[in-house]
């Protein structure tokens, strides 16, 4: 479509063509193909430019005066009242999807507030492992259909890569994936009722050397458009390592709660001296203010062993978590010992009567009253009853150093579901206890990114306001989120699909699904693991049908050569040799979908550690979330007590001595 300027705006769009970029309120934005390919040759581009200095579109008006913007060719605009509700205070800093973006600022007479895409270079300026951007697909006609539109990177060296964008429209796009969603509409006339809704989004860069421009797509034609309104390097989060971290699984409406005290209960896996937590406000509607944050090593009950430790954010005691936005604390110094308890507090001053959360905790933490006040630094769980069995705004607790992460993508069977709850007996934390005893592997953080009921394929919960389905958005619309933002991300461990069978996706959809979840992982330079799909054969829509798109989901992982780094034939594990569509008596929960403790066991012991750690290729190269110490694995020991790593040789072989042993007689369970 031709560039449009907003009434009363003057000024000269730069030629079709020339140097230009796209600054877009991002709605609905993923990466679809990682293309990172190298190509030198060609004409020399254009020079590229700030990405303010292509701006050529309106997009965004005041309420008072709605028809002064235009940014969709048919008088409509995003509502700056709407923006700023939602926490999104106009040219304020925002962290979202792994980077810090600006707010957008709306346009006044003469000053546009996004730039619409046409083949414009942007100037980059250094080295990040992936590029986000804050974008809106636009139709004159109404809501549009998804646009997949190429764009391209370009380095210092002369090297360029190329990379696909997938962009939902701003009122017709999937709500799963957005950034934020807004109420309104305004038009020329007036506004109105209806969702809008702006995305975050990230493509992959080569993280070993200096960007200096990005182009934008070009014009995708008459009925479509392209605005961009923010973009930004995600730049390597160096020396951090996730030690736990728990997917937002749903926004559930809570309490309410008024000014009291959440004191959370998490496990930790790996160990370190200095501690930072991530909170968000996913899927969110409206902003909240977190008065006060702490952490502490847990005692007994409530009770922390220590005093809890303060954190601040930018040197503040609180922070206010836009709608959709996230937040890391600034670093504090504090022993965590591997596999210990963790206690983190969360004072919420105002009134909370609905929240982003990880529903099933299977640990039930501590609330205070409402109306108690800022109790987060007590030192003996006084004021402390127990509360909820869900984990709301706490997404994450980093440690300093160690050698990275393993993130476990799944479902209710990496969630925990059928184990004991508040024992921490699901199979990521029996992979996490094994990596913290081993002598001769990498003590990784195990994250735990598993959500009940989850699917590859499809949305379980659709991104959409407050509900009581807390499945979750799809593992694929939650990748970034989940996966490729998680500080020192190194090694993923893809075990999900049963629940997309069960719901009728065929097995060629789910293989496509979980194919398309290595390339983006791979893209990033991660190391991909996947399980083979478990029986489930008892429970009641596990039909006949449903086993034998399991078994052909089985035979074609175990088959693959190529797309995934090692296959973990989990399914050979759990089930019985007697009846192999059913899960081994001894193993079975009592549902005969979910494993008991003893399943749980089997597979978090059977996990080969030699297939954890990246290929030597894989080390060599620079990762977004590698920390400085960790470029060589196998330099290094651990501290007994915590678990943080020194300087010194050791061997990168795995042993297998505390392996489970599969053979063809499981009657029992693992001793």
């Amino acid at each position: 479509m031709r560039l449009r300027v907003a009434p009363g705006v003057a000024m000269t769009p730069p030629a079709r063509g020339g140097p230009g970029v796209v600054a877009a309120l991002v709605c609905c934005l993923t990466l679809t193909g990682s293309g990172l390919t190298t190509a030198t040759a060609g004409a020399e581009p254009p020079p590229a430019r700030e990405l303010r200095e292509h701006f050529d579109n309106r997009g965004i008006s005041d309420d008072r005066a709605p028809g002064a913007a235009d940014l969709d060719g048919a008088g409509n605009s995003f509502s700056a009242q709407d923006l700023s509700a939602a926490g999104w205070t106009p040219g304020a800093p925002l962290d979202l999807g792994g980077a810090r973006l600006t707010a957008p600022r709306p346009g006044t007479p003469g000053t546009p507030d996004n730039v619409v895409a046409d083949g414009q270079w942007v100037r980059l300026d250094g080295a990040g492992d992936a590029l986000s951007l804050l974008v809106a697909a636009t139709s004159p006609h109404g809501p549009g259909a998804e646009l997949r539109l190429p764009g391209t990177v370009r380095y210092a060296d002369g090297s360029r890569s190329d990379h696909v964008l997938s962009a939902g429209d701003w009122r017709g796009g999937p709500a799963s994936v957005a950034a934020v969603a807004l109420p309104h509409r305004n038009t020329a006339t007036g506004s109105r009722a209806e969702t809008v809704r702006l995305y975050a989004v990230t493509v992959p860069l080569r993280g070993d050397r200096p960007a200096v421009a990005v182009r934008l797509p070009d014009d995708p034609g008459p009925d479509a458009d392209l605005h961009v309104f923010d973009l930004a390097l995600q730049r390597a989060a160096r020396g951090w390592t996730g030690t736990w971290a728990a997917s937002t699984s749903g926004y559930t409406a809570v309490g309410p709660w008024t000014d009291r005290t959440l004191r959370l209960v998490v496990p930790a896996s790996t160990g370190g001296t200095r501690v930072r937590v991530r909170l968000a406000n996913t899927f969110g509607a409206l902003p909240v203010d977190v008065g006060a944050v702490s952490v502490a090593v847990r005692g007994a009950g409530a009770a922390p062993r220590e005093r809890p430790v303060p954190l601040r954010f930018g040197g503040r005691a609180g922070v206010r978590l836009p709608a959709g936005g996230q937040a890391v604390s600034d670093p504090v110094d504090l022993p965590v010992p591997p596999t210990s308890s963790l206690l983190v507090s969360l004072h919420l001053p105002g009134t909370v009567a609905a929240a982003p959360v990880h529903a099933k905790a299977l640990q039930r933490s501590y609330t205070s009253a409402d109306g108690a006040g800022d109790l987060t630094l007590g030192a003996d769980g006084t004021g402390f009853r127990t509360g909820p069995t869900t984990w709301p705004f706490l997404t994450g607790v980093d440690v300093r150093g160690g050698p990275g992460a393993v993130v476990t993508l799944g479902d209710s069977i990496t969630d925990g579901t059928g184990s004991t709850p508040g024992t921490d007996r699901r199979w990521p934390n029996v992979l996490a206890r094994r990596l913290a005893a081993a002598r001769d592997v990498p003590a990784y953080g195990v994250l735990n990114h598993g959500i009940s009921a989850n699917r590859v394929v499809t949305d379980r919960y659709d991104g959409d306001g407050i509900s009581s389905d807390t499945g979750g958005v799809s593992a694929q619309h939650r990748l970034d989120r989940d996966v490729l933002h998680q500080p020192g991300v190194r090694t993923v461990v893809v075990f999900e699909g049963i629940n997309d069978l069960r719901h009728g996706t065929s097995a060629a959809d789910l293989l496509t699904g979980l194919r398309a979840v290595a390339d983006r992982a791979r893209a990033r330079g991660l190391r991909v693991l996947v399980a083979t799909l478990t029986p489930c054969g008892g429970w009641p829509d596990c039909t006949p049908a449903v086993e034998r798109a399991r078994q052909e989901v089985n035979a074609a992982l175990r088959a693959d050569r190529g797309t995934f780094d090692a296959v973990l034939d989990f399914d050979a594990v759990l089930r019985d040799p007697d009846a192999p569509e059913r899960l081994l008596p001894a193993y079975d929960s009592g549902d005969h979908l979910h494993p008991g403790d003893a399943g749980l066991r089997a597979l978090g012991e059977s996990v080969d550690l030699s297939l954890l750690p990246p290929r030597a290729a894989d080390r060599r190269a620079p990762s977004r979330t590698a920390p400085p110490d960790a470029a060589d694995y196998a330099a290094g020991s651990r501290s007994t007590t915590t678990g943080a790593w020194s300087e010194g040789p050791l061997p990168l072989r795995a042993s297998r001595s505390t392996q489970a042993s599969v053979t063809a007689d499981r009657k029992g369970a693992l001793p």
